[in-house]
């Protein structure tokens, strides 16, 4: 969080996927909770998930290098110098158009939004 938001407090979003809703997940978020802020939203919105727009352009940048990948460790250098090469100031696009995405969820009252 410190990296990525190191001059401000940090915000955490909560999608209720599976996953994030473990007993191991749910204690960690409780005993960091001064850490961040954390907000609660509709189940698994893809309106709402910026990891995923991160995820598309990292998976699209590796499938980009040549030669590709071949073993599990190969993924792995791939994965991290792609993040590496991302522009300065890159995630802060995505989390900067929260607050207009969270405006759009109850205009949209379930339908899917645009941000």
């Amino acid at each position: 969080m410190s990296i990525v938001r190191s001059d401000e407090f940090g915000q955490f979003q909560q999608d209720n996927a599976t996953p994030h809703m473990s007993r191991v997940a749910t204690k960690w978020l409780q005993e960091h909770s001064s850490d961040f802020r954390h907000f609660h939203w509709s189940p698994k919105s893809p309106e709402m998930n910026i990891i995923e727009d991160i995820q598309d352009v990292l998976l699209h940048a590796v499938e980009k290098r040549s030669p590709p990948p071949r073993t599990p460790m190969d993924l792995l250098t791939a994965l991290q110098d792609s993040w590496c090469e991302f522009p300065p100031g890159y995630l802060q696009t995505p989390a900067e158009s929260m607050s207009r995405r969270f405006a759009s969820l109850p205009r949209a009252r379930g339908a899917p939004t645009r941000y």
